[in-house]
């Protein structure tokens, strides 16, 4: 009896469902059915001649012996995780990879990314630009930058990106503005929107700017359209101030009027919960948070 071990498959399912506490989520993480799921405990608890979980009617809760097991079983599986890992990066570093918004990659990671290709050579970043949702397990994703409320269900979020929005615009069109404008002086110029189209009402509001129509100029709903048309001359485009940080100082671009505007809506650091697991994508995590606080 001393030499049993139960079956991969069911501690996995034990695993992860003492992780989550529930079937559902832990039966999506591994692609099975809840009753898949379920059955695998059952057949588990009846072999170990344990009961791992106290079953309500909408809750799962782990049992004292449920309890014990679980904590030896995670460390367990981190080894595991850890060790295929490590063999599988011999000879090609490990590969770490990140999703993002097309902006949030041009304005904000891949400046920034030099910095951590320095401290962590080993690790082989590749970063998928995209608007579109992934799924971290389908798609192999470790960790994802998402603009939004936070919360996702499932999933770890961190707030990352949050600083105040700001008009930038060109020093030519600066230059028409004159000495210490009023930003009423922007109803004389072209407003120009992304996808996130509200923002300017919230600006000029907080500005004190009402001769100023907020929902005149042209939408870009779709990568960096917005800032490319701003960058031509074209008008005023709002921007975080973290993402044109080095080109206000090179004076590349002006930011006309001090005033910022926070906005309920951030960029999150999303992932599993397990991804940390990962040394690669814990380093990452460390790394993004340090550089998100300036």
């Amino acid at each position: 009896m001393s030499d049993y071990l139960p079956s991969l498959s069911a501690l996995r399912a034990f695993e992860a469902a003492a992780r989550h506490l529930s079937m559902t989520l832990a039966a999506r993480e591994l692609n099975v059915t809840p009753g898949a799921v379920s059955l695998q405990i059952r057949d588990l608890e009846a072999s170990l001649g344990v009961k791992l979980f106290e079953r309500k009617t909408r809750a799962l809760d782990l049992t004292a012996e449920g309890a014990d097991y679980f904590s030896t079983l995670r460390a367990a599986f981190r080894l595991v995780r850890e060790a295929t890992a490590a063999i599988t990066a011999r000879g090609r570093g490990a590969v770490l990879n990140v999703t993002c918004t097309a902006g949030f990659a041009t304005y904000w990671l891949v400046p920034r990314l030099g910095r951590f290709e320095t401290l962590h050579p080993e690790i082989d970043v590749r970063i998928s630009a995209s608007h579109r949702v992934l799924d971290f397990r389908r798609d192999g994703i470790d960790l994802a930058i998402r603009h939004g409320l936070g919360g996702y269900e499932g999933l770890v979020s961190e707030r990352l990106v949050d600083d105040e929005l700001v008009p930038v615009c060109t020093p030519a069109l600066a230059a028409e503005l004159g000495e210490k404008p009023a930003p009423n002086a922007l109803a004389s110029f072209q407003l120009i929107h992304d996808v996130y189209r509200h923002d300017w009402q919230l600006w000029l509001e907080a500005a004190g700017a009402s001769a100023v129509d907020p929902s005149r100029g042209p939408i870009f709903m779709h990568g960096n359209g917005a800032y490319d048309a701003m960058r031509a001359g074209h008008g005023f485009a709002l921007m975080r101030k973290s993402f044109v940080e080095a080109e206000l100082r090179d004076g590349a671009l002006v930011a006309p009027f001090p005033i910022g505007v926070a906005s309920r809506l951030a960029f999150h650091l999303v992932y599993p919960g397990p991804a940390l697991e990962r040394p690669a994508a814990a380093a990452f995590r460390r790394w993004l948070l340090t550089e998100a606080k300036g």
